[in-house]
């Protein structure tokens, strides 16, 4: 997705949050930023999984309709952001694990579930079912079974954080990658403008195969899309990417967008936004946090926002 510097650079590869993950600082060959970065994300991750059996996250889920939990202050934090975006009813839900579950899809027991079984699943994913107290640093979901998933926000939260510890040791230029979750951090020292070039992925090719890339400053760039996890039946494709007020996957001509974001949170938050929009929207990049969207449609044609 990024290309190649041939500059001095110290690079390192360790796998976490489901997948493999890349950090590369340029201007030194010392790894030992990276390696503490390493054990950073390591400790985000014991707080914030749901793919093991204890986690904070999975202490909240655990308590489920019996009692709050009081978590630390960064799951608390990305707990409230993760809710409050539920809220709005745009696509995003943190809470839709229950119907994630039912569908499966992407795994050995995927299958479409009947109408009933959706509507009953639905109940459980209510985000105003869930008491936030500040104070106390607590969280509590009303009904048994329900369940809070922070997979489609933390990877860009802890980018972000991973971001800050880098500029704590002065870092001027590197390359965040949690798997396809990108954030460039300060300017590129390839290019006199500090610019940095991202390819987007081309939905009907293999992996790194690029349909289109944009030059953009420091920013963080992250794609939702349709075309790696699918369920396929009686000729109907049913992708990952279910939408809460339905209980179905979406709709859509859509085969994946790219935003392009100050932060990394916020580009996740952002995609979301955008593809269950399956649009630009309008004034969407008045926001000077949004430096801009592209969306890779089914036929093949592109639509830009903001570039």
């Amino acid at each position: 997705m990024i290309e190649e510097l041939a500059l001095e650079q110290a690079v390192g590869q360790h796998h976490a949050l489901g997948t493999t993950i890349t950090l590369q600082i340029f201007g030194t060959k010392k790894t030992n930023i990276i390696d503490k970065s390493f054990d950073l994300i390591d400790y985000y991750e014991d707080l914030l999984t749901v793919n093991r059996d204890k986690s904070e996250v999975m202490s909240i889920n655990h308590a489920a309709g019996k009692t709050a939990v009081q978590v630390s202050s960064a799951t608390y934090d990305l707990v409230k952001l993760a809710v409050n975006e539920s809220r709005q009813n745009y696509g995003f839900n943190a809470l839709i694990g229950p119907l994630v579950k039912l569908w499966a899809i992407g795994f050995k027991n995927a299958h479409v579930p009947t109408k009933e079984q959706i509507t009953q699943k639905k109940q459980l994913i209510n985000p105003f079912n869930v008491d936030l107290n500040d104070t106390d640093q607590t969280v509590f979901l009303q009904q048994p079974g329900m369940e809070i998933d922070l997979g489609g926000i933390a990877k860009g939260w802890i980018a972000d954080r991973i971001r800050d510890y880098w500029r704590a040791f002065g870092v001027h230029a590197g390359i965040i990658n949690l798997g396809g979750n990108i954030l460039l951090v300060g300017q590129s020292p390839k290019r006199a403008n500090g610019q940095w070039v991202v390819g987007v992925q081309d939905p009907k090719a293999a992996r790194g195969k690029n349909i289109t890339s944009e030059m953009v400053p420091e920013c963080s760039a992250v794609t939702s899309g349709t075309y790696e996890r699918y369920l396929e039946v009686d000729g109907h494709k049913y992708h990952h990417l279910i939408d809460p007020r339905t209980g179905y996957p979406v709709e859509t001509d859509l085969a994946g967008v790219t935003t392009f974001t100050k932060t990394s949170v916020q580009a996740e938050i952002e995609c979301k936004r955008l593809f269950f929009a399956q649009h630009p929207i309008d004034k969407w990049h008045d926001d000077p946090s949004r430096i801009g969207a592209i969306f890779v449609y089914n036929d093949g044609h592109l639509e830009r926002d903001n570039f």
